[in-house]
C-alpha cells in the first residue's frame, strides 16, 4: 500500500497515512521547526482526522530537517512576529486560545483512542518537548536531547509539559529539569523512563515505522481502553474507579470480534489478525 498524501492547511506541517499510520511532520526545518500560528492550526486539523478516521490506527509526531520541535518561535517573539499572530485580541481572549490550541494538540495527543509516538530526531525544547511528552510513547535518536527550556526565556511553561513529565519522573525531577532547563541526552532520557526507545539516527525512521506497524497491527478496541484506564489513573483516579473502569473495558473488550478472533488464532498457533471490531 502506498503513501496517501493529507491535506493540513499549510506547508508548515506535512502528513500522509501508508499501513494505517498517520504520520505528521512538523516542517520549519530553517527554524528547527519552531511554532507558527499555521503550524499549530495545521497540527489541530491533522489530529483531528487522525483521531476521527477509523482506518488510522497509530499516530507518529516527528520533525523534519533533523530537529523535533524547538517550541515557540522565540525569535519572532522578539521581533514582534512570534506568538500565534494575537494582533488586537485581549489578554482574555489570548489565555482562551492558548488553552484551546493546547487542548487540541498535546491534549488531543494525550486523550485521543489510539497510540500515539513521538519520534524525536533531534532537540525537543519548550513546548516541543510537551508535544513529545503527551505521546504515548517516545522513540529517540542517539543524538537528540530534550530540554524545557522555559527558564531560558522567562516563561513558566505550556502544552502540558508540566503535568506529563511529573508522572514520567515524578515532581523532584521535573522541577530540576524546568528550574534548571539543561539540555538532557537520549540516553539519560532513556535512564529516567522519558524515551522509550534510543535508536542510531540513520535508523530513526525505520525503528519509528517498525513500531508504528506493530502497532498498528493490534487490537484497537484493547488499545483504545488499555490508554483510558492508564490515563485515568495518571489524572488521579482512585483505586476503586481503576478497578472499577478495567473491570468494565475488560469485560467489554470480551465481547469483541477482536477478541474471539485472538482466541481462536492462541489455539490454532497463528498470529490473530485484529480488524478493529
Amino acid at each position: 500500500m502506498g503513501k496517501d498524501a493529507i491535506d493540513t492547511g499549510t506547508e508548515d506541517i506535512l502528513a500522509h497515512q501508508e499501513d494505517g499510520v498517520v504520520v505528521i511532520t512538523l516542517n520549519r526545518p530553517q527554524a528547527r521547526n519552531a511554532m507558527s500560528g499555521a503550524m499549530n492550526a495545521g497540527l489541530e486539523r491533522t489530529l483531528d482526522y487522525a483521531e476521527r478516521t477509523p482506518e488510522v490506527r497509530v499516530v507518529v509526531l516527528t520533525g523534519a530537517g533533523g530537529a523535533f520541535c524547538a517550541g515557540g518561535d522565540v525569535k519572532g517573539m522578539a521581533a514582534g512576529t512570534g506568538g500565534g499572530g494575537s494582533g488586537g485580541a485581549t489578554l482574555d481572549e489570548r489565555i482562551h486560545n492558548q488553552r484551546l490550541n493546547q487542548r487540541n494538540t498535546a491534549g488531543r495527543m494525550f486523550l485521543m483512542p489510539k497510540p500515539v509516538i513521538a519520534s524525536l530526531p533531534g532537540a525537543a525544547a519548550g513546548a516541543g518537548l510537551g508535544l513529545a511528552l503527551a505521546a504515548d510513547l517516545r522513540i529517540m535518536a542517539d543524538n537528540a536531547f530534550i530540554t524545557s527550556a522555559f527558564a531560558r526565556v522567562g516563561f513558566s511553561g505550556d502544552y502540558g509539559g508540566s503535568f506529563f513529565l511529573t508522572q514520567l519522573v515524578g515532581p523532584g525531577k521535573a522541577k530540576e529539569l524546568y528550574y534548571l532547563s539543561d539540555r538532557v541526552s537520549a540516553e539519560e532520557c532513556l535512564r529516567l523512563g522519558i524515551a522509550n526507545q534510543v535508536v542510531p539516527a540513520a535508523e530513526l525512521e525505520s525503528a519509528t515505522l517498525a513500531l508504528a506497524r506493530r502497532l498498528a497491527a493490534g487490537p484497537p478496541a484493547a488499545y483504545r481502553y488499555m490508554k483510558e484506564n492508564i490515563n485515568r489513573a495518571a489524572m488521579g483516579a482512585d483505586v476503586l474507579e481503576c478497578l472499577d473502569l478495567e473491570a468494565t473495558h475488560h469485560v467489554h473488550t470480551g465481547l469483541t470480534e477482536d477478541h474471539r478472533e485472538a482466541a481462536k488464532a492462541f489455539v490454532e498457533k497463528r498470529e490473530p489478525v485484529f480488524r478493529g471490531r
